[in-house]
């Protein structure tokens, strides 16, 4: 009779397995010693118990995939329940509840990741359909639409999540796209007409600047160019094309008009430096007449001078000043002399001088006596007063005797 732990060959050749609900026979041997069948039962456990490993080390190392390994457990589980050998079968049952508890976990994760997935593919459509309700008021017309296009592409690359989720996600994306879409139709659509009547106001512009490069009125042109180039201005773009070709005609009428006024500037300049040379002239011969001898022969050049001064016409405006300052010069020397033989020859003015001499003479006069009289009487005070009176008349008279003298030079 041979016997181990878990297990014992009898006298008979029946072998036996002792597990939790008793002893079990599981066999006869016949064949040998009860120590061979021993080692042979023990073998098909060992057989059992590699398997049950093997299971354990795939299912710890995340390689096993849990509905198969649920399969493998069942199996081995039968397997072991009846199984035809000699060792710890309780033991290996009990490893076999822990792959089991190994499969609902991997389940578990496999559900949390395939959530997390879910949730993660569901926000990345999402992003794309709040980035698509933001893009659709843009005005940037050509980077929304490339956006757009890129959403686009985006959305079906993404992966996909629940149907009605996808259905309501695209409901919005689609709804953002169109109004985008629509504004931008209609923003062209207005656009188009804008540059339609911009290029009639532009080609009726174009015309005008034309007929004013062959205008002789070189004082408005000037004027009138402007209010055409403001009104360009004003009439927004026409068609890429039709601006460019209706500018190349507005700028070769321009450059004609400013040609041509250039040449007319010449030419004016020219006629002013002439102008400058005569008048100069004349200042010349104005600023012979200074000093003044004979005033009445200054006055009559003077107006010889001022008519031909008239009759030349303008001067480089930055020599204007200059030149007209000089004769003005002359004329207000011409003026002051004639103001000043006025004066001398006055007779209202030269009675008034007059009559200043005599009251002035008449006061002396009569303070003379008042001092001979202080003298006789011996009255120092009354006679200093006289002489202080008598000397500041004196004075005065001299003053008003000068005055007189220039009435009669």
């Amino acid at each position: 009779m041979s016997q181990e732990p878990w297990g014992r060959v009898d006298e008979t050749g029946s072998v036996f397995v002792r597990t939790a609900d008793g002893e079990r026979q599981i066999g006869s041997w016949q064949a040998g010693s009860p120590d061979e069948a021993m080692a042979f039962y023990t073998t098909r456990y060992d057989n059992l118990v590699a398997e049950v490993r093997t299971l354990e080390e795939r299912l710890r190392s995340g390689h096993a995939e849990p509905t198969a390994a649920q399969t493998t457990i069942s199996r081995l589980r039968d397997q072991i329940t009846h199984a035809a050998a000699i060792g710890d079968l309780d033991s290996l049952a009990s490893r076999l509840d822990g792959c089991h508890a190994l499969v609902q976990q991997r389940r578990d994760e496999a559900k949390q990741a395939k959530q997390a997935e879910r949730e993660a593919a569901v926000a990345a459509r999402e992003a794309i359909v709040t980035e698509a309700e933001t893009l659709a008021t843009k005005t940037s017309w050509k980077v929304t639409g490339e956006r757009f296009k890129e959403l686009l592409e985006q959305w079906q690359s993404a992966p996909r999540v629940d149907r009605s989720t996808e259905q309501s996600l695209w409901k919005r994306f689609s709804a953002a796209r169109t109004a985008f879409d629509r504004a931008r139709r209609t923003h062209f659509a207005q656009r188009s007409t804008e540059q339609a009547e911009a290029k009639t106001v532009k080609e009726a512009l174009v015309k005008q600047a034309e007929a004013l490069a062959d205008s002789s009125d070189f004082k408005q042109t000037p004027k009138s160019f402007r209010d055409l180039m403001a009104k360009w201005k004003a009439a927004g773009r026409a068609g890429k094309s039709d601006e460019e070709a209706l500018w190349s005609r507005f700028k070769a009428a321009q450059d004609a008009i400013f040609a041509r006024l250039g040449q007319e500037n010449e030419k004016t300049e020219a006629e002013q430096r002439e102008n400058l040379g005569k008048k100069q002239a004349l200042v010349q011969r104005a600023q012979a007449l200074l000093p003044l001898t004979d005033l009445g022969s200054a006055k009559t050049t003077l107006r010889e001078i001022a008519k031909e001064w008239e009759g030349i016409g303008p001067v480089p405006r930055d020599e204007r000043a200059k030149v007209e300052g000089a004769l003005r010069k002359v004329e207000d020397a011409v003026r002051a002399a004639e103001q000043e033989q006025w004066r001398k020859s006055d007779p209202v003015a030269r009675g008034r001088a007059q009559s200043t001499v005599d009251q002035l003479t008449t006061a002396i006069d009569k303070l003379r006596k008042q001092l001979h009289a202080a003298e006789a009487a011996g009255d120092e005070r009354k006679a200093s007063e006289a002489r202080e009176a008598i000397e500041a008349r004196q004075q005065w008279l001299a003053q008003a005797e000068a005055a007189l003298q220039e009435f009669s030079g």
